[in-house]
């Protein structure tokens, strides 16, 4: 097998490696109203927990897979996430009560952090600088389009199936996804880099993340953009199937507005050359805040009349701000932590998680049969970020380290 193929493989099984957790969470979203009917979950939106108990998990697993791997090593790491995915997978399959379904998908989410987070570790023991970066961007670019093709899956397996088909098909794609890493994929942790098996570092490590202070800022926005994502998938389904009737042209319209996230982060890595970070998040956070806020009131008052097209141009330019977010407020929040790089990654991840959870969740439960609770949710959430940025921040933040790929 030459070189290149080698190489091309790899990218390939960490961008699958990445793509899991979207893929657990957006193939779920066409089947929503039926796990909802037939779990008896359709009041209050309580059905939109099925998206948000996942991402609850994944952000408390994110903490504990770090010291996890770097005791016993990259591969064990991976197996235990990828093993608690399946049995949270079985759980969800044959759950005959809501409760049973939200302890399966927190389940699932624990275990995905395990895959998530070993993608950067497996890729920085194998590269750094540039090659790093290059290998980095190459994944992202293939994981960028897991949530446009995640809803066409979950929709093609309901033409033939019912919902729980969909967990079965997830259960398959893990059980693969086992065989092809402990196939291929080799221990990238050299002996002499373990280390005993310690929680007291992670501990640590969140005592120095919240106590700094631009750090524990940029947090905050990190997790009120995240907010911002996850008001919008658990809200979506009700707007474009019950506002809309897109019915099983749902996952069309998904990826449409999906594509925003995609063309902006793209872009971002070239707007990152160009403005300092620091001014580049706040014009965004004004213009979207202001944007979401005058569409919420124009909306409200009935002014104007939303038709489907109207909606996914709007969603469209608001995913396209908020992927011009995502990175550059996670890079500034990591910008003081080059010394414990790997805890503090896992401890901005959950903290920006949890926080995305609580209030995406809560725009999300507000969903009435209109679209305003969104763009309310979209311009508070952007605006009190740009106050927090103003108010809580140095004017001049050194810009992070770019480099081409």
């Amino acid at each position: 097998m030459t070189k290149s193929t080698i190489r091309v493989e790899f990218l390939l099984l960490m961008a699958t490696m990445m793509c899991l957790t979207a893929l657990f969470i957006d193939s779920m979203l066409p089947a929503l109203q039926q796990i909802g009917e037939e779990l008896d979950a359709l009041d209050n939106n309580r059905y939109q927990m099925i998206l948000t108990s996942i991402m609850v998990g994944l952000g408390v697993g994110q903490l504990f897979y770090g010291p996890i791997a770097d005791a016993f090593g990259r591969k064990p790491a991976v197996y235990l996430g990828l093993a608690l995915m399946l049995v949270g997978t079985f759980i969800s399959t044959f759950a005959h009560s809501f409760e049973w379904m939200l302890f399966g998908r927190v389940l699932q989410g624990v275990g995905a952090a395990g895959p998530r987070v070993m993608v950067v570790t497996i890729v920085r023991d194998q590269y750094s600088g540039a090659e790093m970066a290059r290998v980095l961007s190459l994944v992202m670019t293939i994981f960028i389009f897991s949530p446009v093709v995640a809803p066409l899956v979950g929709q093609l397996v309901l033409l033939f199936a019912g919902w729980r088909a969909i967990f079965g098909l997830l259960g398959v794609i893990c059980l693969a996804l086992l065989a092809w890493f402990s196939i291929r994929q080799v221990e990238t942790l050299k002996p002499e880099h373990q280390r005993p098996l310690s929680l007291k570092p992670v501990m640590r490590g969140m005592k120095e993340v919240v106590s700094h202070r631009v750090a524990l800022v940029y947090i905050l926005v990190a997790g009120l953009s995240q907010s911002s994502i996850i008001a919008f998938l658990t809200s979506v389904q009700g707007i474009l199937q019950g506002i809309y009737g897109a019915g099983d042209m749902f996952p069309v319209y998904f990826a449409m507005i999906s594509l925003g996230v995609g063309i902006s982060s793209f872009m971002n890595s070239r707007l990152v050359y160009r403005f300092e970070i620091r001014t580049l998040v706040t014009r965004v956070l004004m213009f979207l805040g202001t944007l979401s806020l005058i569409e919420a009131a124009l909306v409200a008052s009935g002014i104007i009349d939303v038709s489907l097209a109207g909606f996914i141009l709007m969603m469209s330019v608001s995913t396209f701000c908020l992927g011009l977010l995502f990175g550059n407020v996670n890079a500034l929040a990591m910008e003081a932590f080059g010394h414990m790089a790997g805890i503090a990654s896992g401890v901005v991840g959950a903290l920006t998680m949890l926080i995305g959870v609580l209030v995406g969740g809560a725009v999300g439960m507000s969903f009435n049969g209109t679209i305003v609770p969104l763009l309310l949710g979209f311009g508070l959430a952007s605006l009190t970020s740009l106050t927090l940025i103003l108010l809580g921040t140095p004017k001049h933040v050194k810009k992070a380290v770019a480099v081409k790929v």
